[in-house]
């Protein structure tokens, strides 16, 4: 699959995987996993793996591979090429999780937390290469959250795989996590290159905003030039960042007006009650008023149509 002819603009997760290499069929499969872009501010996480026969996990010292963040972008699109080269006897898949698609999960009002967004990934990796018909002998996970409990949830989910081993730095111990994590930063890195906004003409083609870490100047820049201070930032930013908060301060506030909610018999809202009880405390508070543009157009709100 040539990465060069995919971007991420819809806000949704996709999916991203090789042809099952001819070489794995009716065989033992050890398979790695391991993912990239947990840390940035901005851009999609991906979750990537990799996996190959048993009896050909010794090819994997050919792609000369190791903890993608220990090589460079020019190694890291090598080993991946080779990986691609040799389709009968290495399979890879990648799940591509969008920046908005993470926000929300985290923002919303049931938190769904990263951890088990990556629990909940990796899960999902091991399910779609078993249901392509690969045998899964052996699974490698690089942690996230305590070892031992995620093993254990993996092992739940998946008893009649013999062997699942969690383990911290699993992408420098296991050559197949090693390979996994080139697979998910080969691929987060064209999503980034390739990047599309839908937001309009106010964000360029060739704009900068770097790897996403905060710590890079040119995402620092891209935080501090591209804010918006009423609508704030694009899709491509993660609003569930304390970074991206700590940006907004410098937005416009913005003061919601609060609606009387009352039930079917006409009772108000249970809210109501407390906040009558405060202002009998310290006082009425003093009315907000509408502004002019509301008023002289008679915009009023509303709770149904």
């Amino acid at each position: 699959m040539d990465l060069k002819h995919f971007h991420l603009n819809n806000g949704e997760n996709f999916v991203l995987k090789s042809v099952t290499p001819s070489r794995v069929e009716r065989q033992q499969v050890i398979m790695g996993i391991d993912e990239a872009g947990r840390g940035p501010v901005l851009g999609p996480m991906v979750y990537g793996a990799c996996y190959v026969a048993s009896q050909d996990q010794s090819l994997l010292s050919s792609l000369k591979v190791a903890d993608s963040k220990t090589l460079n972008e020019e190694q890291r699109d090598a080993c991946f090429e080779k990986i691609q080269e040799s389709a009968d006897t290495f399979g890879w898949i990648a799940q591509i999780l969008s920046p908005s698609r993470i926000s929300r999960s985290m923002l919303s009002r049931c938190k769904y937390n990263l951890n088990a967004i990556s629990h909940d990934s990796a899960m999902f990796l091991i399910q779609s290469v078993r249901d392509m018909g690969v045998k899964i002998s052996a699974v490698f996970v690089d942690t996230v959250g305590d070892p031992d409990k995620y093993q254990a949830k993996l092992k739940e989910r998946f008893p009649t795989i013999p062997m699942i081993t969690v383990s911290k730095k699993a992408d420098s111990l296991f050559p197949v996590v090693s390979a996994a994590s080139v697979v998910a930063k080969v691929c987060r890195d064209q999503a980034l290159k390739e990047w599309r906004f839908k937001e309009g003409s106010r964000f360029p083609a060739e704009v900068a905003y770097g790897s996403g870490y905060p710590g890079d100047p040119a995402t620092k820049r891209f935080l501090e030039d591209y804010c918006d201070p009423v609508f704030g930032y694009p899709q491509l930013i993660r609003f569930s960042w304390a970074t991206t908060t700590k940006a907004l301060e410098s937005a416009v506030a913005v003061k919601w007006e609060e609606v009387l909610v009352e039930d079917e018999s006409g009772t108000p809202a249970i809210t109501q009650f407390f906040k009558r009880q405060i202002s009998s405390l310290t006082g009425p508070a003093k009315e907000d008023k509408r502004h002019r543009y509301f008023a002289e157009r008679n915009i009023s709100s509303v709770s149904c149509f």
